[in-house]
């Protein structure tokens, strides 16, 4: 319901300059099966219509309506369904040893010394300082370390993040 088109769409019903949305497919003007009948009640209650091409429906007779909302609830647990099944093979692939997500692109020296620097004591602002000092590239080609960024290299490599013998996390 966030789409700019869809809501130029709606805003012209409501105004009364549009006297109704014409869609091709009733799945195209949403997915959710809240925001859908919400969208057809609207209509009623304020004197437009809806109209779907793929099915030949007119949202404005009960028949129409009827047939709406069941496609929309097909197309609302369909999307639930999708989801479920990504979540389901992700973590299948990921209990597999298939590593998910963007590859590291930070080289493996710079990661060694990162840990090192840790490992010697310093502070993550600390390590970060050094990095800008000596104008080391992040892993996306930023100009800028932070403390969060040193954590999240230290985090990912496995390397123990809060306390080391002789600092603070910070």
């Amino acid at each position: 319901m966030r789409r700019p088109g869809l809501r130029r769409a709606l805003d012209a019903c409501r105004s009364g300059e549009a006297r109704g949305i014409v869609v091709a497919k009733v799945d195209r003007l949403s997915r959710s099966l809240l925001d859908f009948a919400g969208t057809l009640e609207e209509a009623r209650k304020r004197g437009f219509n809806v109209v779907a091409l793929d099915l030949g429906l007119d949202l404005s007779t009960p028949q129409g309506e009827l047939v709406a909302n069941v496609i929309a609830s097909v197309a609302q647990w369909e999307r639930r369904i999708i989801g479920e099944r990504t979540r389901e093979a992700l973590a299948a692939r990921k209990a597999n040893g298939v590593r998910i997500g963007r590859p590291p692109t930070l080289p493996k020296e710079v990661v060694s010394r990162i840990r090192r620097e840790r490992s010697h004591g310093r502070t993550l602002a600390a390590i970060a300082d050094r990095l800008n000092e000596d104008r080391v590239p992040t892993a996306q080609g930023g100009k800028r370390w932070y403390p969060a960024t040193v954590r999240a290299v230290l985090g990912r490599s496995g390397h123990r993040v809060g306390m080391t013998a002789s600092a603070p996390a910070r």
